[in-house]
């Protein structure tokens, strides 16, 4: 099938081996559109290139034609999915579930038509259960199939506890491929085992079992693990042209390969081009292609463009005068005392005091270009002050 490369492209689990060009040839012969579940437990208000990843698998689908649902975790995401957690991992109430749901059909406009797509919930099924059915459900696994799983298995090993509802999650979501009759279901090699659940699940009520496709997970800016809001290390869908790019320059070099063939949209073949060329040429001018790329799909080339200019501005000339440094009235500072740290923390709220703390005894904090170690240090803030945090934020305090 001509389509066949194209939806392999850069996939990383296709279970079963040939399931692909199996469902796709039922598609055609019983001429329907294939239903093809994304899950996501809105657990955060923020997408990332990492959710990307799979999300523009998902698009190609739509692209010929198939049928996506999205699939959103309001029942499940108040359990928590304990997937690569050492412990369990902190429910949310109902409110923090709907607004965060809300943010992430707005950004999944960003790369899928939504308005053509299925936006289903999971609580419209899963709060109507009688408890006599889930105990029914609960009986069709055993504590050993769900102690395959590596992270239960892991925590079992090491006497970490497991509640009981983290072993219930896994079926939960597999029972969701029972109630939207997937025939795919997609996600990232961590959802490997919950996604071969929903499988067995579908056997088991006597439906035509989804095949699982799983994508390859993105390694955040930090090269170190997969792309996580937690560890700090994402590059956000919603992310400003500028942030964007400064953090698409912080990638260590050898993450370019994995961020070319992942977060660009370039050609195969433009994307061969580039790889052959880390060979040979300054992996400074590579990332700026892959920055430029990445911004313009999520704003647009002016964006990019602009982000550029920027950026050279900003980082690559070594004095301070022609950096743009951004202005905040001092006024508008909720702070009770002026010590480095909490002037530093105001301004950049989404990070935690103590990586704050952390950049400032490291010598990655200027006041008025000079370097200060001592987080208590009290700072006058009766004239303009201009404060550079890390390599990326400038500000002018008026």
């Amino acid at each position: 099938m001509k389509n066949l490369k194209l939806l392999k492209e850069n996939t990383s689990i296709i279970l079963p081996e040939n399931g692909l060009i199996q469902k796709l040839e039922l598609a055609t012969q019983e001429k329907r559109k294939l239903r093809i579940k994304l899950g996501f437990d809105p657990t955060a208000p923020d997408l990332h290139l990492g959710h990307a990843v799979v999300l523009k698998k998902l698009k190609e689908f739509q692209d010929l034609g198939h049928q996506i649902v999205i699939l959103v975790g309001s029942f499940t995401a108040q359990i928590g999915d304990p997937t690569g957690k050492n412990k369990s991992r902190k429910p949310l109430n109902l409110n923090q579930v709907q607004e965060n749901a809300e943010t992430y059909i707005k950004q999944l406009s960003k790369i899928i038509d939504v308005e053509q797509a299925e936006i289903m919930f999971n609580s419209d099924w899963l709060n109507q259960l009688p408890f006599s059915d889930v105990l029914q459900l609960l009986s069709k696994v055993t504590v050993a199939q769900l102690m395959h799983r590596n992270d239960f298995n892991k925590r079992f090993t090491e006497n970490t506890p497991i509640a009981m509802h983290e072993l219930v999650y896994p079926i939960l979501q597999a029972y969701d491929s029972v109630h939207i009759k997937a025939d795919i279901e997609m996600g990232g090699t961590d959802q490997l085992f919950n996604c071969t659940m929903g499988r067995q699940l579908q056997e088991i009520y006597n439906e035509n079992p989804q095949i699982v496709i799983c994508m390859p997970l993105l390694r955040g800016i930090d090269g170190k693990e997969k792309m996580s809001k937690s560890l700090n290390n994402i590059i956000g869908l919603t992310d400003e042209p500028n942030d964007m790019f400064g953090k698409t320059m912080s990638i260590p070099d050898d993450l370019l390969n994995e961020y070319i063939n992942l977060a660009t949209d370039f050609s195969i073949e433009e994307k061969e081009n580039l790889i052959q060329r880390l060979e040979y040429e300054n992996p400074m001018l590579i990332k700026k292609i892959i920055a430029k790329n990445i911004i313009s799909q999520y704003h647009s080339i002016i964006d990019a463009e602009e982000a550029e200019q920027y950026f050279n501005n900003q980082f690559q000339k070594r004095n301070n005068e022609n950096r743009i440094f951004e202005s905040i009235k001092i006024s508008d500072l909720l702070i009770n005392e002026s010590t480095l740290l909490e002037i530093c923390h105001q301004l950049k709220n989404d990070v935690s005091k103590t990586a704050i703390r952390r950049l400032i005894e490291s010598g990655a904090v200027q006041i008025n270009g000079i370097k200060i170690t001592d987080p208590t240090s009290v700072i006058d803030l009766i004239k303009s002050t201009k404060v550079k945090i890390g390599k990326r934020n400038f500000y002018e305090l008026v």
